[in-house]
C-alpha cells in the first residue's frame, strides 16, 4: 500500500519536490533555483523549459533520497506561482515566449486602458480583481499582440496558455504525446478571465482581452478524485501515479495551515507576502483594496472563497540586498546584520520595485529609501528591509479588518522568511498580535499534498489534517502602543514618497 504523497512546488525563484507521510511530516525534499531573466526595467521572465527540467530533476532527486518508487506514492499534488503566464505550442512542446512572471509590469498600459475605458468595474464584479499588471489576462494579451505568429497559431490550435501548474501537468502527463491541459479554480481565479460565481471562463471577460477561448485550459476542482491524469513510466516519477491536487501557492499554504473555517487567516512570506482570510462559501467583495479570490474547492463540495492581500516584494527585497547591493552574502545574514542596531535609525525602505500591490494598487510607484543621514549604516538598511516586510503586512491586515470586521488575534505564518526570527519579532511588534509559526514552515508543498491526498482517501477529512498541525514557535509583541503608532506613521509617510514616480498612460 502507498505510504506517501508527493508535491511539486513550482515557485518564483525555485522548484522543489517534497514527500510527506500520513502524519504530514517531511520524508524528503530536493530544491533547485532557476534563472531570473530581467530584459529591461519592470520586466521579469522565466525560461519554461528550464522550469520543466528543474521540476523533472527535483522529483527524481527527492525520490532517490528517500528510496521511494512510484508504487510508494498514493498521489501527487501541484502548487505554483500563480499568475506567471506560459504560452506554448502543444505540437512541439516549445514555448512561444519566455514565461512572463507575476511581478512583471509591462502590461501597465493594458491595465490602465481597461480602467480608462470603463471596464474595471466589470472585472472587479466578475473576477474579484482590479485591472492590474499582476494578473495573467493582460500577459496573454501582450504575447498575442507582440510575439510574431502567436495569434495565428492560437487560431490553429498551436498556441495554448497556462499558469505554471498547467505547464507542469501537461509535461508530466505526456506533453506532445497527449499531455492534459488543465488548471484549477484557484489559479483560474487569478487571470481576470474567470467568473467567481460560476468558476468558469467568462465570455465577456475573455473578449476584453481579445483572447481566443481555445487557448485556455479546462478548469477543475483543487482536489480532484477523478484526477487530472497520471505520470508516465518514462517520466521523472518513473511510474504511474495519479495527479489529484492543484492549488495556487498561496491557497496551498492556506490549506497547509489548515485554515478551513471562516475567519481563519495565514500570511506566507516568500518572494512576496500573501495574507489570506477564509470567508467560507460567502463571496466577500472588498472595499479596502483586497482581492476576492477562490480559497479552494474540494471535489464536488461548494467553493470556498477568501480575501487576499498580495504584496509584490518582501523576501525578494532581501535578495536585492544580496544580489544587487552586495551588502549581505546570504539571506540569513540580513538578520545578523539588522541585529547590530536597536532600530531603523529613521530609515524606511519601501521596495515598490513592481509598483505597490494591496491595498494601494499603484503601478506608478517605485522603490524608495528615505530618512537617510550620515549616521546610518548598512545595518539600518537591513533592519529597514525587514521592517518593510512587516509594515506591508500591517497595511493588508488593517484592510482585512476593514472589509471583514474580523479582528486578528493570532497570525499564522509560513514561508522561507519566517526562519528570520528577528523579522517575526518585528512582525508581532508592528501588528500588536502574537505570531505563530508551525513546526513545518514550508506549508505550501504540504497544502498541495493535502489536496492530492484527500482526493484519493489517503487522508479521510480536513479534521484529520488539523490533528497534523503543530506550533513550532510563537512571538509576542514587545513594542508599546506609542512606539507602534510612531513607526507606522513613518512608514505611511515613506509610502507617499513612492507614488507617482513613473508615468502610466
Amino acid at each position: 500500500m502507498a505510504q506517501y504523497v508527493g508535491a511539486v512546488d513550482q515557485g518564483t525563484t525555485s522548484t522543489r519536490f517534497m514527500i510527506f507521510d500520513h502524519a504530514g511530516e517531511e520524508v524528503a525534499r530536493h530544491q533547485l533555483e532557476h534563472e531570473q531573466i530581467l530584459p529591461r526595467a519592470g520586466w521579469v521572465e522565466h525560461d519554461p523549459i528550464e522550469i520543466w527540467e528543474r521540476t523533472s530533476s527535483v522529483i527524481q532527486q527527492a525520490m532517490n533520497k528517500a528510496d521511494v518508487t512510484a508504487a510508494d506514492l498514493a498521489a501527487i499534488g501541484i502548487t505554483n506561482q500563480r499568475e506567471t503566464t506560459v504560452v506554448w505550442n502543444p505540437k512541439t512542446g516549445r514555448a512561444w515566449y519566455n514565461a512572463i512572471v507575476w511581478q512583471d509590469t509591462r502590461t501597465d498600459r493594458i491595465a490602465s486602458k481597461l480602467e480608462r475605458d470603463g471596464h474595471g468595474e466589470v472585472i472587479r464584479r466578475k473576477a474579484g480583481l482590479p485591472p492590474a499588471t499582476y494578473f495573467a489576462g493582460g500577459k496573454i494579451q501582450w504575447i498575442l499582440e507582440n510575439v510574431d505568429g502567436v495569434r495565428e497559431a492560437a487560431e490553429r490550435g498551436e498556441a495554448i496558455f497556462g499558469t505554471t501548474d498547467s505547464w507542469i501537468i501537461w509535461n508530466l502527463t505526456g506533453g506532445t504525446d497527449g499531455g492534459v491541459h488543465v488548471t484549477d479554480v484557484t489559479n483560474a481565479s487569478r487571470t481576470m478571465l474567470m467568473d467567481l460565481e460560476t468558476c468558469q471562463w467568462d465570455d465577456e471577460l475573455i473578449a476584453l482581452f481579445d483572447i481566443p477561448r481555445a487557448m485556455l485550459p479546462e478548469i477543475r476542482s483543487s482536489s480532484e478524485p477523478q484526477g487530472y491524469g497520471t505520470t508516465l513510466t518514462k517520466g521523472p516519477v518513473r511510474g504511474e501515479v495519479p495527479l489529484t491536487g492543484i492549488l495556487g501557492d498561496q491557497q496551498a499554504a492556506t490549506v497547509g495551515q489548515v485554515c478551513f473555517e471562516p475567519g481563519e487567516a495565514k500570511n506566507t512570506y516568500g518572494t512576496g507576502n500573501f495574507m489570506l482570510l477564509n470567508t467560507g462559501t460567502e463571496l466577500v467583495r472588498s472595499e479596502a483594496g483586497l482581492l476576492t479570490t477562490v480559497c479552494y474547492k474540494f471535489g464536488d463540495e461548494p467553493t470556498v472563497y477568501a480575501l487576499e492581500g498580495s504584496i509584490a516584494v518582501t523576501g525578494s527585497a532581501v535578495q536585492w540586498l544580496r544580489d544587487q547591493l552586495g551588502i549581505i552574502s546570504g539571506a540569513s545574514q540580513s538578520e545578523s546584520l539588522a541585529r547590530q542596531v536597536e532600530d531603523n535609525g529613521g530609515v524606511y525602505f519601501v521596495p515598490a520595485f513592481s509598483g505597490l500591490f494591496a491595498p494601494y494598487w499603484r503601478s506608478d510607484a517605485r522603490g524608495a529609501i528615505v530618512g537617510l543621514s550620515r549616521y546610518n549604516t548598512n545595518a539600518h538598511l537591513a533592519r529597514a528591509t525587514l521592517e518593510a516586510i512587516c509594515y506591508q503586512s500591517k497595511d493588508v491586515a488593517d484592510a482585512m479588518y476593514s472589509d471583514s470586521g474580523v479582528k486578528l488575534e493570532v497570525l499564522k505564518v509560513d514561508g522561507g522568511v519566517t526562519a528570520n526570527e528577528l523579522c517575526m519579532q518585528i512582525q508581532a511588534d508592528v501588528l500588536g498580535v502574537e505570531v505563530s509559526r508551525p513546526v513545518l514552515a514550508e506549508t505550501t508543498c504540504l497544502g498541495a499534498a493535502y489536496a492530492a491526498g484527500l482526493a484519493v482517501g489517503f487522508w479521510a477529512s480536513t479534521d484529520e489534517l488539523r490533528s497534523n498541525w503543530n506550533e513550532g514557535r510563537r512571538w509576542s509583541p514587545q513594542w508599546d502602543d506609542a512606539q507602534r503608532e510612531a513607526g507606522y506613521t513613518g512608514w505611511k509617510k515613506a509610502v507617499e514618497r513612492t507614488l507617482g514616480w513613473v508615468d502610466v498612460d
